[in-house]
């Protein structure tokens, strides 16, 4: 059997067990209590137990991974960490890869049911730091949102974020960060609340937005999700007494006297990056910006939003489609994309392909015909077919390609060519070097270094494309491969297509078509294939 010893001394003093002492005891151990025959020692001196930020233990977790070794032995638990996560996690590691660890000052053994015992508690103690500590930010971030300031994050679309500095009550100078206005953005916010109580529509504020070409912040096309969003968002509300009684009652907590001047922040509103805290956690707070929208603008902008959500319709499900991301509008170019249509008679959905671009604007950037999703596929497997049955010049033109692409003999000529000249030109910068060395005159050293630097200058030029070489031959092999896989798909597609599930089925379509072209005036569909130069 194998072993690893890590020994690890915090500074260089004649104090405590040396690393030398450290070794020699873990070494005995090993021998007399666990038939080790073979060590390998890891050894950190001058380096602290806060923290695994050491050379040798991160070789040693590398060499973990590799497995290189059957147990790892230390002479105290803290010769690994004194942080309880950090020893935790590297037992987890050596548990995940089958490798015992052992402390002979603990006498902490886990290939024993003790040991193992141990690893388990101190997995609870690591768990229990982590939740502590989160816990205790989240605490500080509360107390911090009360004082309505700006804790950070992408700032709503109006403000930005600024840095105020102020003397607490011990005169001491401080700082915080509030919301400041962004006067064009302002105006912005304010015409689509105007416009949604106009509209009295998501979708339709959207369809005007779209048209009208206005931007986000970041240049691209508010989205439905986006704008409800920030009509909800009470940042924009100039505070009052029957802004907090909606909230309240919406089970908000909230804090502050409403003034009719400044927004309301609300905090403590996620849990993670996506999962919502239920709401009696939330936390309405007076901030230190000013709001913008009167107060029964934005209650009427709320009272239209819930009655909305109340009658909006439930779709269900998307519509698993086996198209989508390949086949494009022929008119514009972007994704054709999936759009709920009505029920028939037998209660069925139908379902249909519609140009992403034109299902944003309501078809005023685009009028592309639409198609039933199932008749577009029937007709993309049914051409598919055809393609492969007749698949013997399809599959000599991508052999074609192959040869092309895969040329080899060419290469192996001018690889030849390359390695040749490097030799020469190494050869004739060694003559030239003893040349210079017996006749180191002014005149003669500057002909000889200016040669030298020629001939250096030709080696790394054929270097550098001997490596090109090497990529493209990568490349290449890359695409040999996949050309493989296209063929080998051809060869099959139509005795597997009808009997395989969804998810195989666009996986064979995906890996033969390239793109597929929808033009719903003409009602012609084009498909390209892998590898090859036409359209079917």
């Amino acid at each position: 059997m194998k072993a690893a010893i890590y020994s690890r001394k915090s500074v260089f003093t004649s104090k405590g067990e040396s690393i030398e002492n450290q070794i020699n005891l873990c070494k005995n151990y090993g021998k007399t209590n666990l038939d080790i025959d073979e060590f390998l020692i890891y050894e950190d001196e001058g380096f602290s137990g806060g923290n695994t930020n050491r050379p040798k233990f991160q070789q040693l977790i590398k060499d973990v991974k590799k497995k290189k070794f059957d147990t790892l032995i230390c002479y105290r638990l803290d010769r690994i960490s004194r942080n309880v996560a950090d020893f935790s996690s590297t037992l987890e590691l050596l548990q995940n890869n089958d490798i015992s660890f052992v402390s002979i000052k603990e006498q902490f053994d886990t290939s024993s049911p003790m040991g193992k015992a141990m690893v388990y508690i101190a997995s609870v103690f690591a768990q229990l730091e982590r939740e502590t500590i989160a816990e205790r930010v989240r605490d500080n971030m509360l107390e911090l949102s009360k004082t309505g300031r700006w804790l950070g994050g992408q700032s709503p679309l109006g403000f930005k974020s600024e840095k105020v500095s102020f003397f607490d009550e011990e005169m001491k100078e401080r700082s915080m960060f509030k919301l400041s206005p962004k006067k064009e953005e302002l105006k912005l916010v304010k015409l689509i609340f105007k416009k949604y109580i106009e509209l009295k529509s998501i979708r339709k504020l959207h369809k005007y937005l779209m048209i009208n070409n206005f931007k986000t912040r970041q240049g691209g096309s508010f989205d439905t999700s986006s704008l409800s969003f920030l009509l909800q968002n009470p940042c924009y509300a100039k505070s009052s007494k029957e802004i907090f009684n909606y909230l309240r009652e919406k089970g908000i907590t909230c804090i502050g006297t409403p003034d009719g001047i400044h927004g309301v922040l609300t905090y403590n509103k996620k849990k993670g990056l996506y999962k919502y805290r239920d709401k009696k956690e939330w936390l309405a707070v007076i901030a230190k910006h000013k709001g913008v929208i009167e107060s029964d603008i934005w209650l009427k902008t709320q009272s239209i939003l819930d009655k909305n959500k109340a009658k909006a319709p439930k779709l269900g499900k998307t519509h698993k489609a086996l198209l989508t991301g390949i086949v494009k509008c022929s008119k514009c170019g972007s994704n054709m994309v999936i759009s709920h249509g009505p029920k028939n008679k037998d209660g069925k959905r139908t379902y249909f392909y519609i140009c992403s671009n034109k299902k944003k604007s309501k078809g005023k950037l685009c009028d592309n015909g639409n198609i039933r999703t199932e008749e577009l596929e029937t007709v993309v497997i049914d051409r598919l077919k055809t393609i492969t049955k007749n698949k013997g010049n399809l599959i000599e033109e991508l052999n074609s390609v192959k040869k092309e692409i895969y040329s080899s003999k060419e290469e192996a000529n001018e690889l030849k060519t390359l390695k040749s000249s490097i030799k020469s030109n190494k050869k004739a910068i060694e003559s030239l070097v003893k040349q210079l060395s017996l006749n180191p005159s002014k005149t003669v050293s500057k002909y000889i270094s200016k040669e030298i630097e020629k001939r250096e200058a030709e080696i790394k030029r054929a270097e550098s494309k001997i490596e090109s070489f090497k990529n493209d031959k990568l490349k290449s092999s890359k695409v040999n491969l996949d050309l493989d896989l296209i063929i080998e798909n051809l060869k099959s597609f139509s005795k597997t297509i009808d009997t395989v599930d969804l998810k195989a089925k666009k996986y064979l379509i995906s890996s033969l078509v390239e793109k597929i072209t929808w033009d719903g005036d003409t009602g012609s569909l084009h498909i390209k294939l892998f590898g090859s130069s036409k359209n079917n």
